[in-house]
């Protein structure tokens, strides 16, 4: 085919104006569908975006102008309806986390391959001017070799007001799950792919109150750990300490240094497409600010990738086998949390070519 990339959003909930807000600003893509379990969310989505179509999730599957399917559904049913897309013959963008299980994970990778068509996931955070620009700085040697990492996330976590609450305290989300991803993608693409993990977790407050909605006033237990600590070793022989909470007054957001044999770089907040870069040599008293060249988007920006990518018969840079690497140290972690002791991560993740700081996510090139 050729011309831009007919699109389908299935799952219109809160992150899908962030989506839209993009794809919708892409000349390479043509949004056509908004679906959802809830027609009428579907409706006032598109008719809020100018998007011809609306309906339930089997509208996108079977449309025959929809090439990529974007999954922006609850992360329980993120695999099957990954896998729905993939079986109906159209390629695959999910948000995070990739799966709930390594088989669930290998399951669409599988379905994929036997189907000849691209699998990827969030986050596409690494593909921005930020990130990418800090991968070349290391890259060309500006700290010499790699040896360690630091990354720190702490905040107060989700209110007791939060319209979400009862989902972001349930499996597949808590900060290991929901942020942990845009931490351990920029690892693994820094440092190499994650060889084990040793975590210890726990729950600030087993009990919480929903405040609003249908169950205000109903106590929940809450599923997921709030305080994730992670030790990681990466097959390159680095190591990295990270810190993913819920629970601190205090909050530290984006904090992710990697130290070398000759400097330390700050990198920007992973989950934030652009940001400068830092730069520290032994010896210096000041930081050095090395100004990010390169795309400034936002989510979608991966989408974007696999449809460019698909035209030109070129691989894609945020792939199902990364975005399976992160969620298979996400599940060695959580195994950690519950049993103890170092846990192997068994995949490995694919180094993908360099975002050029030419690329134009605005420029019509299809």
């Amino acid at each position: 085919m050729t011309g831009p990339v007919g699109i389908a959003l299935i799952g219109a909930g809160r992150i899908s104006g962030q989506y839209l807000d993009n794809l919708t600003s892409f000349p390479d893509l043509d949004v056509r569908v908004v679906a959802d379990l809830v027609p009428e969310l579907a409706q006032r989505q598109a008719a809020a975006y100018g998007i011809a179509e609306s309906g339930p999730p089997e509208l996108a599957l079977s449309h025959p102008d929809v090439e990529i399917v974007v999954n922006l559904t609850v992360p329980a049913v993120h695999a099957e309806v990954s896998l729905a897309a993939l079986r109906a013959g159209k390629h695959v963008w999910t948000e995070k986390p990739f799966a709930m299980s390594r088989a669930e994970g290998e399951a669409v990778r599988a379905a994929a391959a036997e189907h000849g068509l691209r699998v990827g996931g969030a986050p596409d955070t690494f593909l921005g001017a930020g990130l990418q620009t800090a991968f070349r700085l290391i890259e060309r040697g500006d700290i010499g070799e790699p040896r360690s990492a630091l990354t720190l996330f702490e905040t107060p976590g989700p209110v007791a007001e939060h319209p979400n609450l009862e989902r972001l305290l349930s499996l597949g989300s808590g900060p290991l799950w929901d942020i942990g991803p845009y931490y351990l993608t920029t690892l693994a693409l820094a440092l190499g792919s994650f060889r084990s993990v040793s975590a210890v977790g726990r729950i600030a407050r087993p009990r919480r109150v929903l405040q609003v909605g249908p169950k205000s006033g109903q106590e929940i237990t809450v599923a997921v750990p709030t305080y994730v600590s992670l030790l990681s070793e990466f097959d390159t022989g680095c190591t990295a300490t990270s810190v993913l909470s819920w629970d601190s007054p205090q909050r530290r957001e984006g904090f992710l240094e990697i130290a070398g044999t000759e400097a330390t770089v700050s990198l920007p907040d992973p989950n934030h497409f652009d940001g400068d870069v830092r730069l520290k040599r032994t010896g210096d008293d000041e930081w050095t600010v090395v100004k990010a060249t390169g795309p400034v988007a936002g989510r979608g920006l991966g989408v974007l990738d696999i449809a460019r990518s698909v035209r030109a018969g070129e691989p894609h840079r945020a792939s199902g086998d990364l975005a399976h690497h992160v969620l298979d140290a996400i599940v060695a972690a959580n195994e950690s949390v519950e049993q103890g002791g170092p846990r192997a991560v068994e995949s490995s993740a694919p180094r993908p070519p360099a975002v050029p700081e030419t690329y134009d996510p605005y420029a019509r090139t299809l």
